[in-house]
């Protein structure tokens, strides 16, 4: 792994990284988050009844348009034109797990945008919740998987 970071250079100013020499190839990303809740507010989503509606038909779609929006809201990610998005979402003991997938065939690949699919739909349960739970917290988000690019693929749990 390289010890030099891409995304400054020799003078230590922040910069886009110059990715178009690079092949475009298809490339994907998995990331997973956790929403953490109390055992009444899991029954709350469990029967359907929280206050704001379908929270995970709003999460979904948030994370989704995230997604499709990370170069905007990430400062030197390129714009990409992603081929695929999922995000989908599970109730379990102790909260709502959130796993989003990201692909696209560019020259850079598409953990941003995973990670940022997963982190909006975090948010948007938290923003549907918190009439119920003030406490929710949003945890582990992480990268789990990607592939394609010269690193090829990469599970990372």
């Amino acid at each position: 792994m390289s010890k030099k970071l891409t995304h400054v250079d020799e003078k230590g100013a922040a910069r886009m990284v110059d990715v178009g020499a690079k092949p475009a190839t298809e490339r994907r990303a998995t990331a997973r988050g956790f929403v953490r809740l109390s055992g009444a507010t899991v029954a709350l989503v469990r029967d359907g009844k929280t206050p704001k509606g379908d929270v995970f038909a709003a999460a979904r779609i948030a994370g989704i348009m995230a997604a499709k929006r990370t170069s905007e809201l990430i400062p030197m990610t390129h714009p990409l034109p992603l081929t695929h998005v999922s995000v989908d979402l599970s109730l379990e003991d102790g909260g709502i797990a959130i796993e989003a997938t990201a692909a696209t065939t560019a020259q850079t690949g598409v953990e941003m945008e995973a990670l940022t699919a997963v982190t909006v739909a975090g948010l948007t349960l938290y923003d549907m919740l918190k009439a119920v739970e003030r406490g929710a917290r949003i945890t582990d988000v992480r990268l789990v998987e990607k592939s394609g690019g010269t690193s090829g693929h990469i599970k990372l749990e």
